[in-house]
């Protein structure tokens, strides 16, 4: 029997000034949308430590103090197996210094101001991005 369990993934959301740093995914599925800094969990690895692991393989970026941001379910498509849940972990943290660069499965890094976050003709890689994005704006009004 093959249950439908969710796989865990983990992002981190990297705010500088009023601007969001947002991926173009170099690879399928969903190559050339708009995706943030994040991944699958490894055997054992921790959530936030899967974050900024994923950060600094994405965009060779570390952060200093992060907090939760939230958690949101989706699904994703491996070819020759199908669809499969995941549950994604998000933490958020100002950025403190560097230049982002693409690197492993990323085709660019960007820094979007959060007003054009809401943007609808984004090519958004993940179902879950709108309601992340509108929780990242909600943060940063909060944090001022």
């Amino acid at each position: 029997m093959i249950y439908d369990y969710p796989r865990p993934c983990a992002g981190l959301i990297v705010v500088k000034d009023d601007s969001v740093l947002l991926l173009r995914r170099a690879v399928a599925p969903r190559r050339g949308c708009v995706d943030v800094p994040g991944g699958f969990l490894e055997a054992g690895e921790d959530i936030e430590r899967a974050a900024r692991r994923e950060l600094k393989e994405e965009t060779g970026l570390t952060v200093g103090r992060a907090e939760v941001l939230g958690t949101y379910w989706d699904r994703y498509f491996l070819r020759g197996f199908g669809w499969f849940p995941t549950i994604n972990f998000y933490f958020i943290a100002r950025w403190r210094r560097g230049e982002p660069h693409a690197a492993d499965d990323a085709a660019r890094a960007e820094w979007v101001p959060l007003a054009r976050l809401g943007d609808r003709s984004a090519r958004h890689a993940w179902k879950h991005m709108r309601p992340l994005l509108r929780d990242v704006r909600r943060w940063a009004g909060r944090a001022g």
